[in-house]
């Protein structure tokens, strides 16, 4: 007897299947606001705190890059990981402190989290060591808010130039979270800003190998679609993703 068969459905599992194609729907709907495809807007699925299990389903269903918070996080989920034959793209979001440059270098493909030269250096020289090439993104506190990390927006450039003269690293982008407002619409004010710096600089460096403006990496659960319709080619979301709530 097929045990599997009689055993009750997983609601969460459930629940991360509905919502995935949920999201999926509201990207599209956003990219063509916007004038775009909805295959120009990358998903990064955010695993923190998520059990493995849960992320493995969705890169079965067709999630290829996935974020974490933490190294600690992602170094014990890592080997568990469901690699699918055309490649998984692992990122690092949050903030990262010098001591872990070496083991999120070793795992991940992107850091989205670069907000200072000190960093840059370090992810640099861990990356030759390596023998590999670290995409970066260039993180800016917009709101210039205390308890959250990045960079000043008007060091923001400079920074981008910085480390996109260092080995073993290229500049691909920004990333951005603007301070919380219960009413998504009102982020639309930052989300303006950075897609002017992103336009300005990707105008200005077309010819730069180590500095490519390809990804603007800002929208989470609850702005989203705010954020692509403002220009985001590159989401990140968590709780709407792998949540209870099971969209209709």
């Amino acid at each position: 007897m097929d045990r599997s068969s009689t055993m009750p459905a997983d609601p969460r599992m459930i629940a991360v299947e509905e919502n995935l194609k949920y999201i999926r729907e509201r990207m599209a709907q956003a990219a063509q606001k916007s004038g775009r495809a909805p295959e120009d807007i990358e998903l990064v699925a955010v695993t923190k705190t998520v059990p493995v299990e849960y992320i493995n389903r969705t890169i079965e269903l067709g999630v290829r890059h996935i974020g974490e918070n933490r190294v600690q996080e992602l170094s014990s989920k890592f080997e568990s990981l469901l690699i699918p034959g055309d490649g998984l793209k692992i990122s690092v979001i949050g903030h990262l402190q010098t001591n872990k440059a070496r083991k999120a270098a070793s795992m991940a493909h992107m850091i989205q989290s670069v907000d200072s030269d000190r960093l840059a250096q370090e992810l640099s020289r861990c990356a030759v060591s390596l023998d590999k090439t670290l995409e970066c993104l260039i993180e800016i506190n917009i709101g210039e808010e205390e308890s959250k990390t990045g960079i000043d927006l008007a060091r923001a450039e400079e920074l981008a130039y910085s480390t996109a003269e260092l080995p073993g690293l290229r500049v691909c982008g920004l990333m951005v979270i603007p301070p919380f407002d219960p009413n998504p619409d009102n982020t639309r004010v930052y989300f303006e800003k950075i897609h002017k710096l992103f336009i300005d600089i990707q105008g200005k460096t077309p010819h730069n190998s180590n500095i490519e403006m390809k990804y603007l990496s800002m929208g989470m659960s609850a702005d989203y679609a705010q954020a692509i319709e403002e220009g985001s080619n590159m989401v990140r979301i968590g709780s709407s993703l792998y949540g209870a709530r099971v969209y209709s």
